[in-house]
């Protein structure tokens, strides 16, 4: 049943492929300079779901920029695509591609397809077509993201169960199903992500030396700290003792490397210390995997933080 992106991607390249041939179809994403492949239908290129290309390289950022045309039955005769890097990597004889836009008219990615032989000059009539499907695949993924942050809300609200009592946080298990839920998107549009590590400093020696109520109060700046530089889409979790960790989704690297600071500049206000390490979602490996890499910084941080003292 076609009721969603991602079978309607692969609907729409079965059809393509019956009717104009290829060896590859593809649906892709955009983030960037990163040119994400979504979903393939692939008889001989090796490419799959996952697999990140540069995207200045590719013949479809030309076409994106109206550089080349959308259907091309001979790519070495197109300057633009002649000229592209990504034809030094692989063969392409032919090429057609066209943009999938959100609504406001940004490029989200494309629906492209080449073939390593060029192609008869017939199929430059099949453009209308090819431009009304990716019409319908646009409107269908604007649909579908376009609700994201209600799904989100109701994702939050399913899991509000598991709330850290002293912070008003997510706890542990919240975390790991929120985290796993976003997975999800990130694989399905190819979502940027960034997980963030914290460890508090000093709750120990307070708890030592001034009372475990002057350690809760440090946990409760920690989490307002916290909760004042994140968005309500993010995720802020105590994760246990004196452990905290952030999802900010859809955030790229520029946009991570902003909050970063931010928190950094809020927690001191608050008047905490904590190590903090931060890794983004990349392709070959998931959210899960990018938060043990930025515990792993955030480890080395706190390390570097006792020799300085």
């Amino acid at each position: 049943m076609v009721n969603d992106f991602a079978a309607a991607s692969r609907a729409t390249m079965a059809f393509l492929r019956e009717r104009l041939g290829f060896q590859l179809w593809m649906v892709t994403r955009t983030e960037g300079n990163d040119w994400i492949v979504l979903h393939t239908l692939d008889q001989g290129y090796g490419v799959t779901p996952g697999k990140v290309f540069c995207w200045s390289d590719s013949f479809c950022s030309r076409m994106a920029q109206g550089l080349g045309p959308n259907i091309a039955p001979q790519a070495s005769a197109v300057p633009a695509y002649a000229a592209a890097p990504i034809g030094q990597q692989v063969p392409i004889g032919a090429y057609v591609g066209v943009p999938l836009r959100r609504a406001d008219g940004s490029l989200f990615g494309t629906l492209c397809a080449i073939d390593p032989e060029p192609q008869p000059e017939r199929i430059r009539e099949e453009q209308p077509m090819l431009l009304l499907l990716a019409e319908l695949l646009s409107g269908l993924l604007e649909s579908e993201l376009s609700t994201a942050d209600a799904v989100r809300r109701a994702e939050r609200a399913e899991v509000d169960a598991t709330r850290d009592g002293m912070t008003d946080l997510y706890n542990r298990r919240g975390w790991d199903m929120l985290l796993a839920r976003e997975e999800e998107r990130c694989r399905r549009y190819g979502h940027p992500a960034c997980v963030v590590s914290l460890d508090l400093d000093d709750l120990k020696f307070i708890n030592d030396t001034q009372g475990h109520a002057a350690g809760d109060l440090l946990l409760r700046r920690a989490g307002q700290a916290m909760s004042e530089v994140t968005r309500a889409s993010d995720v802020v979790a105590r994760l246990g003792g004196d452990e905290f960790a952030i999802l900010m989704v859809e955030c790229d690297y520029f946009d991570s490397q902003a909050m970063l600071q931010r928190l950094q500049e809020t927690l001191a206000g608050h008047g905490v210390r904590a190590s903090l390490g931060m890794a983004m979602r990349k392709s070959g490996y998931d959210l899960q995997e990018a938060f043990e890499m930025a515990d792993a910084e955030m480890y080395r941080s706190k390390r570097n933080r006792k020799v300085l003292n």
